[in-house]
């Protein structure tokens, strides 16, 4: 079964099959899997990436999504390829004689999983060919928010649904809608579902992703109100998860960023300013064919 996902931002590993190249592995950012490895394996002038230019067959035997936008995955990517220059992970081991390229990588992943900023966002570790599945070292597991999953993974194209009008040109009411399709309205008659304010913008809002709750909220409350019941407050800005405060369903943080998006780098770039990195993934997004 091929699980279709929308709003997809991925990261993933190749491993080389070909028996010059045997062995060697690539690290790379995507939104669409399935096009990637095609480009990869047709070369540089389909679009693959120079270094796996002419080296193929290459299989993509794991993949890390869920991020909420393409910056998060870049950065991660970034640091999985970069460990030694990552302020976040040039304390970890390098790479030694025992292990080959696919054991150091894979090593690597499992570290940056359990560390922040990773081990907060709801990411899916997900092995596409069961012949290269490895199990976590006890010690490395994934926080047990982050699911893992088997078996390949398909890039959906959102649809922008239009509401349905009455005979007299207005739009339904939200009870004639599907309401997998609806999408709560910011207005001046909407409050904020925490601070009970009015809302005044859309830019600065998130909603629940259950279908039948028209929770909205602005998403700084929100997020202080999911830390406020872990009692995370001091150490954290992001949540991990939390109670919706209408339908008292669980959530978790990143599927209410992927259902709005736009949301994550505004809530994070003052924590992020300084962060040494964005210079090196920006350049390299510069340079590289993602």
């Amino acid at each position: 079964m091929v699980h279709e996902i929308e709003n997809f931002y991925g990261v993933y590993l190749l491993y080389n099959v070909n028996p010059k190249f045997k062995g060697r592995t690539y690290i790379g950012y995507t939104v669409d899997p399935n096009r990637r490895i095609k480009q990869h394996n047709l070369g540089v002038q389909a679009g693959g990436a120079y270094r796996t230019n002419g080296k193929g067959p290459w299989e993509m035997v794991l993949i890390i999504h869920g991020f909420p936008n393409d910056i998060s995955g870049l950065r991660f990517e970034w640091a999985w390829q970069h460990p030694d220059k990552s302020r976040r992970l040039k304390h970890l081991p390098k790479k030694s004689k025992k292990e080959n390229q696919f054991e150091f990588k894979f090593r690597i992943v499992s570290e940056m999983l359990r560390t922040a900023p990773w081990n907060r966002l709801s990411l899916t570790v997900r092995w596409l060919k069961q012949e290269f599945t490895r199990e976590f070292d006890p010690k490395l597991t994934p926080p047990l928010h982050m699911a893992v999953a088997y078996g390949p993974v398909k890039s959906k194209k959102v649809k922008n649904a239009k509401a349905p009008k009455t005979k007299g040109g207005n739009t339904d009411s939200s009870e004639d809608m599907d309401p997998e399709l609806m999408t709560p309205p910011v207005s001046k008659h909407i409050r904020c579902a925490v601070c009970i304010k009015r809302m005044q913008s859309e830019s600065n809002s998130v909603s629940c992703y259950h279908p039948k709750c028209c929770m909205v909220s602005h998403i700084a409350c929100l997020a202080k109100s999911f830390l406020s019941q872990k009692q995370e407050e001091i150490t954290h800005i992001l949540p991990v998860e939390g109670v919706c405060p209408r339908c008292s369903q669980q959530l978790l943080w990143g599927d209410i960023i992927r259902h709005k998006h736009g949301c994550y780098q505004t809530l994070t770039e003052a924590t992020e300013a300084d962060d040494s990195e964005d210079d090196h993934w920006a350049n390299e997004l510069q340079t590289q064919v993602t």
